[in-house]
């Protein structure tokens, strides 16, 4: 929807400002896990807003700005990608401890 899009010089941008946030989120979740990290309990709760705003937007008549948008995708695409570094992170340690133990 070309309401739900942020727009630059005339411009729309070719995602929505959820997806937009979310890739940012991401983007700064990579590039910051390594100095700065939160738990994998903290990131499912960084994912809540988001999942309540779209929620709430399609069961009622209440409807979201892209400021907000932004804001609540930036978070979950944070979450997100921590929980999945996490779990790399895990996978990798546990297989190599299974891999030094059958070796």
């Amino acid at each position: 929807m070309e309401s739900r899009s942020f727009h630059y010089k005339g411009k729309k941008f070719p995602i929505c400002a959820r997806c937009f946030g979310e890739l940012m989120g991401i983007v700064f979740g990579i590039l910051t896990f390594a100095f700065f990290s939160v738990s994998g309990w903290v990131a499912l709760i960084l994912m809540l807003p988001m999942l309540f705003d779209g929620f709430l937007q399609s069961l009622t008549k209440y409807e979201s700005n892209n400021i907000k948008r932004c804001i609540t995708g930036f978070l979950f695409g944070y979450g997100i990608i921590t929980l999945f570094i996490i779990s790399s992170l895990w996978a990798m340690s546990k297989g190599y401890t299974l891999g030094n133990n059958i070796g």
